[in-house]
């Protein structure tokens, strides 16, 4: 019994984890809509989303629009799961955020 509770306990942690992995990419849209509102380049509105959470910018994408008085941002993300045992059988997860703000 004791693999089993080993192995459901680690599958708690990476789905953990998962979840963490959400949050910080639907905030890191929302600081990087932020950005893009006032006015600032899409390279720093990249930059802006990349330092709001502890995620890795080699795999992040960051799409910004500005149209009709409003910006848009769309990121992506892919999560690695690493967790031993279990990581490798979920394999990495996307992650995906919109945020849209009116222009300043």
């Amino acid at each position: 019994m004791m693999p089993f509770f080993a192995l459901m306990l680690l599958a708690v942690v990476q789905v953990g984890l998962l979840v963490r992995a959400r949050v910080l990419v639907t905030h890191a849209a929302r600081e990087a809509v932020r950005s893009a509102a006032v006015g600032v380049s899409d390279a720093e509105v990249r930059s802006a989303a990349a330092a709001a959470a502890d995620l890795d910018p080699r795999r992040l994408t960051v799409v910004v629009h500005r149209a009709g008085g409003r910006a848009t941002v769309q990121l992506q993300y892919a999560e690695p799961t690493d967790v031993p045992l279990v990581g490798p059988l979920v394999g990495d997860a996307v992650f995906e955020a919109r945020a849209t703000m009116r222009l300043e």
